[in-house]
Order: C-alpha cells, then structure tokens, then sequence
C-alpha cells in the first residue's frame, strides 16, 4: 500500500503530464469538469478540475461547494501509482475492475483520447 505523499505525487505527476497535452488535442477533447479521485485503501478523496487550460492541482478532500463530481475516479493507491507511472494499462485496469470511472459517456470517450 502506498502512502499518502506517494499519493499526491502521482497526481502531481497527472496534473503535469496532462499539461504536456498539445493546446489543439485539449481544446479539441476537454470539456470543463470537477475530478474526484478516491484512494480506497488509504480513504482519502482528492478533487480537482479539467479544463482547456490543463488539469488543476489535486486538493485534499471533498470539494468545497459540495457537489459531486463530474467525473469520479476510484482506485487503490498501488494501482494509482502504477497507472501514472506507466505501469498499468487502464483499459485493462478498468475491465479488471482495478479502477472505476464514475462518468458520462462522453466524458469517458474524451478522457480515453487524452490518456
């Protein structure tokens, strides 16, 4: 099991690597949308939110207005490192049901062309 700061970093490392995302693919498949991400084992809940500008830094913690999020991502925290990383495929972690993405179907054929 990872650690709380192991957690963070990863999704640092998400937030930056979605920043390398050209300007002409965001602005072609990013949509304004909170972001959940709920570590299960560690039960932690982060947030954040994707626009055309990139990925916002993750927060600790539900949002604070309350309302939830657009697209919800749940994981553990190994597989949340790993997934940044490289290491695991998220289709397959996805069929897996290693991770489970809460979202509209739109949003999903969206996310899948920038990961």
């Amino acid at each position: 099991m990872a650690t709380v700061d192991e957690c963070r970093a990863a999704l640092t490392k998400l937030v930056a690597q979605f920043d390398e995302i050209g300007e002409e693919d965001r602005a072609k498949h990013v949509v304004e949308r909170t972001v959940s991400c709920r570590i299960t084992d560690l039960g932690l809940m982060f947030h954040g939110r994707l626009h055309h500008g990139g990925l916002d830094p993750f927060t600790e913690g539900p949002p604070a207005d309350g309302k939830p999020a657009d697209v919800k991502v749940t994981i553990a925290s190994d597989d949340l490192i790993a997934l940044v990383d490289g290491e695991l495929d998220l289709a397959r972690a996805l069929l897996g049901g290693r991770v489970k993405i809460d979202a509209s179907f739109g949003d999903l054929l969206r996310l899948r062309r920038l990961l």
